[in-house]
């Protein structure tokens, strides 16, 4: 029992990696099966009818790559003709054939579009573990003491994938904290691909590199890209690196939205000075820093431009509706502050995102 449960975890195996090995071994499981249910029809027919050979084109295009799935089709149309045939009521027999053959031709078109090569439920397999190593890359570590730090993010529509995210990273040695929030232009699925290009380069360049260095290196990164496949590559990000002995902090923004610190003598967000050109415009962007010391009971608010752009909105009227919401929201603590402030965010069609690092007293 062991052995048969190892030959068939590798043969799932092996047809998730879509290995031609495993495809041919799925090829002959449905061609089996294809030949003993036309062995079926031709003996019973009303035990199974051609409408009964529309399933085994549907489990080969969940199964099968184009190749494989354009044998299969070829036989199961054969096959049902073959059943079909044999029987009385000419026209009945006829509209049957031709449905089958629609069937098959919508199927191979189906198959066709897959632009992975892969069946289709790998290919969303594939899509969803990229879109899992992308959040993975914006945990953040637990941090120590009195520091926390808060996501929140929504892509636009609704749907899973977005071109917003994050990438952290804590040097436990130094106890230094880096966090880049990156907005690539774009919305929602047409936006992914390029956040997930980008998001692996400065995953693999966040903690090595700092400040005006990441940020050059990111933006040579998207001028290099290939103008066939992506028609605008440019993107907005905002880099905090934090000293988390003493709070004292660097950031450094390439066309994003200001980000805010909470003066609690005050009870307001302030806006910070810190400004800089886009990513993947020019090679060279000029880019502002700001420093400061994060003092205990103070915070730092970063978020994209969907949190405060709207149709009719100026973005200045939205950064003061955001000071004011965020504000409402952090008084009732900086646990949660972030989901209530982009539960507060007008339903829109961009991606919105928000990150809340604090200071507790």
């Amino acid at each position: 029992m062991d052995r048969v449960r190892r030959v068939v975890g590798d043969v799932v195996a092996g047809w998730r990696s879509g290995t031609q090995r495993s495809q041919q071994l799925v090829l002959a499981a449905l061609v089996v099966g294809v030949m003993l249910t036309m062995a079926v029809s031709l003996a019973r027919y009303a035990l199974f009818p051609i409408a009964g050979f529309f399933l085994w084109l549907v489990l080969g295009l969940l199964l099968l790559r184009f190749r494989e799935l354009v044998v299969l089709s070829v036989l199961v149309v054969a096959a049902g003709v073959a059943s079909r045939v044999q029987q009385g009521d000419g026209v009945g027999r006829v509209s049957g054939v031709v449905l089958l053959l629609l069937a098959a031709l919508l199927v191979l078109y189906a198959s066709s579009r897959q632009r992975s090569g892969l069946p289709g439920p790998l290919s969303s397999a594939l899509l969803a573990d990229l879109r899992d190593r992308l959040n993975a890359q914006g945990r953040v570590p637990p941090l120590p003491g009195p520091w926390t730090c808060e996501t929140a993010m929504v892509a636009a529509h609704g749907v899973g994938y977005a071109g917003d995210f994050m990438v952290a990273d804590l040097d436990v040695e130094t106890q230094r904290l880096d966090l880049v929030l990156v907005d690539v232009v774009g919305k929602g699925v047409k936006a992914a691909p390029s956040a997930l290009l980008l998001a692996g380069a400065l995953g693999g360049l966040v903690g090595a590199l700092r400040g005006p260095a990441l940020f050059e290196a990111a933006n040579d990164f998207l001028l290099r890209q290939d103008e066939r496949y992506t028609e605008e590559t440019f993107a907005t990000a905002v880099h905090v690196s934090v000293d988390l002995t003493d709070g004292a902090y660097t950031i450094l923004s390439a066309g994003h939205p200001p980000a805010l610190r909470w003066e609690p003598d005050a009870g307001t967000w302030i806006v910070d000075n810190a400004r800089g050109l886009a990513l993947g415009v020019l090679p060279h962007p000029d880019l502002e820093a700001s420093t400061g010391v994060l003092q205990p009971g103070q915070a730092l608010l970063f978020y994209t431009d969907g949190v405060v752009e709207s149709r009719g909105n100026d973005i200045e009227d939205g950064i003061g509706w955001l000071q004011e919401t965020a504000a409402a929201a952090y008084l009732k603590g900086s646990d949660g502050a972030a989901r209530r402030v982009l539960r507060q965010v007008p339903r829109g069609d961009d991606d919105r995102a928000v990150l809340l690092l604090s200071r507790a007293t």
